[in-house]
């Protein structure tokens, strides 16, 4: 063992701060040492050789090895921002996610309360469930067993009573139109009925009441009379319409504001002449249009919208029957027609005609085919009324509303399809509005092919 100087002296060395700094210096060195060898171990040029090759650890001096943590340090910053990105790019993806799956139950839930409706709905066509006064649904648009049974005819055992298909869709409208007291005095409800009708409930069901008479209802004034004198007021029942009177219908020509049909209830005024004159353009005369057939060939026909009945009026003086279809847009239309003896019915222009094929003469409509009309609805309509009448047939369309440039791009061609022969062919500017509109009037009478 050594003196006692000798170990006081050993102890100073060992606590002497140089040799403290030394041994920190070491450990540090060996931690950067063994981060490096961790980093170059999972680099991929290491790891690609590592199969072949021995590991071999380079030597490095302390220029290299900064030169080496500062790339690492660039590399890790590098990283950082990568990462710091792609967390907003995950972010955004989560809100879109979190989007997507919100609208998704929403559609899922509003499809399930669609699908209970209908299948509720079913059930109470059906019968399986009871919901009182609404049982007169049931009854009028249900199906009923044929009482004889199987019927060879029909090839069913039931009947299914005709309605629209929107009349199911507008579940909450079919359950008011139904509900009256069964034998009673129907509800004056034909505006909502009408508009109900617009919405596609055509046929609207039949209902098991009583229609409102007119209070000293008179006698209808004698034809051929009749077909120009205003009607007795006592004819017709007023509450659903803003005038009560016929008078009030005649005088509103002169009132402010948009009326359809403004002025044809003064069969007086401009009702007097219409389709008397041919003037070689839009406006085609009556009897130019008879005498494009054989005589007493045309006689019998169809006025689609016909307004207040004047051009059946005019064409029945000719001994031709024609039929004329209107709706009552606040006025009574129908009456008003059938009131000067002539046949009315009160249907929309989307519903099917309910004339057999290949059976009129004659088929007329003014400014209500027009434009407004959606294309392929048109389309629909025109082929119908190609149906309906027979070969050699003419189709009077009188006044066709439309935008210039829709008139040879949509409906020259649409006529071409549904394949009617061009007699006559008319078009010209509508200029009340002024030029820059661009609207335009065509009339033609067009027939149906022979052959």
């Amino acid at each position: 063992m050594g003196s006692g100087a000798d170990e006081d002296y050993a102890k100073k060395q060992k606590n002497h701060p140089h040799n403290n700094n030394k041994f920190k210096l070491k450990i540090l060195l060996l931690v950067i040492l063994t981060n490096l060898l961790t980093i170059y171990i999972f680099t991929g040029s290491f790891s690609s050789n590592l199969v072949d090759h021995h590991l071999s650890l380079p030597l490095w001096n302390s220029a290299t090895m900064l030169n080496e943590l500062n790339s690492t340090k660039m590399e890790l910053l590098a990283s950082r921002s990568i990462i710091l990105e792609l967390q907003q790019q995950l972010n955004s993806t989560n809100l879109l996610v979190q989007a997507m799956l919100i609208e998704l139950t929403t559609r899922q839930h509003h499809h399930q309360e669609t699908s209970q409706k209908l299948s509720l709905f079913d059930k109470f066509i059906r019968g399986d469930l009871s919901f009182g006064l609404t049982d007169e649904v049931r009854l009028a648009i249900g199906s009923h067993k044929l009482p004889l049974g199987y019927s060879p005819r029909s090839g069913s055992d039931e009947v299914i009573t005709p309605v629209g298909a929107g009349c199911l869709k507008f579940q909450d409208e079919l359950v008011q139109y139904m509900a009256y007291e069964v034998g009673g005095e129907c509800p004056i409800d034909d505006v909502f009925a009408q508009r109900f009708m617009l919405k596609g409930c055509e046929p609207l069901p039949r209902r098991r009441c009583h229609p409102k008479s007119p209070v000293n209802y008179i006698e209808p004034t004698p034809f051929p009379e009749s077909l120009w004198v205003k009607p007795p007021d006592a004819s017709i029942i007023w509450d659903p319409y803003t005038c009560k009177s016929y008078d009030c219908l005649i005088d509103r020509k002169n009132a402010p504001g948009f009326f359809d049909c403004k002025d044809c209830f003064d069969l007086q005024g401009r009702e007097k002449s219409r389709w008397l004159f041919d003037n070689g353009r839009l406006d085609y005369g009556i009897d130019q249009v008879l005498k494009m057939k054989p005589g007493g060939t045309i006689r019998i026909g169809l006025d689609i919208g016909g307004g207040s009945g004047t051009f059946a009026a005019r064409m029945r003086e000719r001994n031709v029957t024609i039929v004329t279809t209107s709706m009552n847009l606040d006025g009574p239309f129908n009456s008003f027609i059938a009131s000067r003896g002539l046949i009315s019915m009160h249907v929309s222009v989307s519903q099917r005609l309910p004339f057999f094929e290949n059976t009129l003469d004659i088929v007329h409509s003014m400014h209500v085919l027009s434009n407004w009309i959606p294309d392929a609805m048109l389309e629909f309509t025109l082929y119908d009324i190609y149906r309906v009448l027979r070969p050699g047939g003419l189709f009077w369309l009188d006044h066709f509303f439309c935008l210039g440039s829709q008139l040879n791009e949509t409906y020259v061609p649409m006529m071409d399809r549904v394949g009617f022969k061009k007699l006559r062919w008319n078009a010209g500017m509508k200029l009340d509005r002024g030029m820059q509109k661009n609207e335009w009037y065509f009339s033609a009478l067009l027939e149906k092919p022979m052959n």
